[in-house]
């Protein structure tokens, strides 16, 4: 390495699997230094084939190393500037290993690739005593041996949203018992098409968002969702309160009032994007079948359901089973399944003559697609269920969510405690990054579930198992 070259600048030495995770990594070390052992080009080299979200991954981290390297081998050793191609914000250099190192480690055994990088560490180390060098890996594995052997390791923070989910915008906001206090100098009331609203001016009012919901659970309570923002100004609307029998949707009523909330987005058509997060059981597929189909069905205004899932493995290939794509993603549609049974039930007055027509009916307009077959489509008036989306990165969430057209809603349920996809955690999952980056847009609305409604063994077995 150059001596002239910043020895204050840390050299983060990076695995495999961060490359492949997030190809443009190698521009996220600012001004310092990245190094990349030649069995992490090895490794790229080997996960180059194939159409998956990881082979693409390594195909584009190769065409990053070719761009930054140039056809110019002389300067390898000296480093080349990772600012190449424009990247101003990052001033560090890219090392690759151009000589043999002797990567034998007493303590680990056999040739494997991650021990061939702790050797490479500890070899560098030795030569530049100075400088901090730090292992980057998604692999929980290698960072436990690294550390075994006084080696720094981190995990690839670069890609998470947030640090810790509980921070994560939950939809809701409870208010305090001295908000009217506060807040009612100057309000107005008005009725509009049957709606209520307030405007509100006061302290809490900068910290609210649009389509967030407040809740006054004290004398006179309220639930109200917010309509605009403005300084210290806002715009409540009382909430329509599907609790109700008379307000059911697809003869489905609101259980407690997070479900009372997401069906207030759901039909609301002003909302193109939802997002419903919650355990299992809080009602998150049901509220938005029942929404959907009632949508669909009874008001016309989408002309199909489309739901879709990620069928762990993500974006595998659904197999060379006999039958269309429908019959193959029928094994990975069981809560639809479900769930169609509850909505088939709600109307006692049919008959099973009238429920077996309904429920024909009902699949006529619920397609069930794959997502390996997105790319490329438009979906106009659908109403599109991506189910399970806590198991997509942020980059297939925007492939999926691009592809709305005019009068289309999307909408993403999900559990970031269930992740099932490999090096993706609840901060760096697309849905934790789509609740992010959305929130208080007008066309959009998110509501964390909470409660179980499923029954009391399913509550008592969450709550002590």
């Amino acid at each position: 390495m150059a001596k002239q070259h910043n020895t204050q600048a840390k050299l983060f030495v990076l695995d495999t699997n961060v490359l492949m995770h997030d190809p443009s990594s190698l521009f996220r070390f600012e001004e310092h230094d990245v190094y990349l052992p030649m069995v992490t080009l090895e490794e790229l080299d080997n996960n180059k084939k194939g159409v998956t979200e990881v082979a693409r991954n390594a195909r584009q981290a190769s065409r990053f190393i070719e761009e930054i390297i140039g056809s110019v081998p002389e300067n390898l050793e000296n480093g080349c500037p990772l600012s190449k191609n424009g990247n101003g914000f990052c001033s560090g250099r890219l090392f690759l290993q151009t000589h043999a190192v002797n990567t034998d480690l007493p303590m680990l055994a056999g040739s494997k690739a991650d021990n061939q990088i702790l050797g490479v560490i500890t070899h560098l180390q030795k030569k530049y005593p100075g400088r901090q060098v730090i292992l980057v890996s998604k692999d929980i594995n290698i960072r436990i041996k690294a550390r075994a052997l006084g080696i720094t390791a981190q995990d690839y923070f670069n890609d998470k949203v947030l640090e810790d989910t509980e921070l994560l915008y939950t939809g809701t906001k409870d208010l305090p018992e001295d908000f009217w206090d506060k807040h009612s100098k100057d309000m107005a009331s008005w009725q509009e098409s049957g709606r209520m609203f307030y405007r509100i001016r006061g302290p809490l009012c900068s910290s609210l968002l649009v389509n967030q919901f407040v809740c006054y659970e004290y004398e006179s309570p309220l639930h109200a969702i917010v309509r605009k923002q403005e300084g210290d100004t806002a715009i409540l609307e009382v909430i329509k309160d599907y609790t109700q029998p008379k307000h059911n949707v697809w003869g489905i009523t609101a259980r407690n009032r997070e479900q009372n909330f997401a069906l207030n987005l759901l039909m609301d058509p002003e909302i193109d994007f939802i997002t419903l997060l919650g355990q299992a059981g809080t009602g998150k597929t049901l509220l938005t079948l029942a929404a959907a189909l009632s949508q669909t069905l009874d008001k016309k205004i989408y002309s199909e359901i489309i739901m879709t899932r990620v069928t762990v493995p993500v974006g595998e290939d659904i197999g060379f089973l006999p039958g269309t794509e429908e019959e193959k993603m029928t094994p990975w549609m069981g809560a639809l399944e479900d769930n169609l049974d509850v909505l088939n039930k709600t109307d006692e007055d049919a008959g099973d003559w009238g429920r077996a027509a309904t429920q024909d009916l009902i699949r006529t307009r619920i397609k069930v697609k794959s997502m390996n077959f997105m790319r490329g489509r438009t979906f106009l008036h659908k109403f599109l269920i991506i189910d399970e989306a806590q198991n997509l990165t942020p980059k297939q969430m925007k492939t999926l969510i691009t592809r709305a057209g005019p009068g289309t809603k999307v909408v993403c349920l999900g559990n970031i405690a269930q992740i099932d996809t490999p090096y993706l955690t609840e901060g760096s999952s697309g849905m934790t990054y789509v609740v992010d980056r959305f929130k208080g847009w007008p066309h959009s609305g998110h509501v964390t579930l909470i409660r179980g409604e499923r029954s009391r063994l399913a509550d008592f077995a969450a709550e002590v198992l």
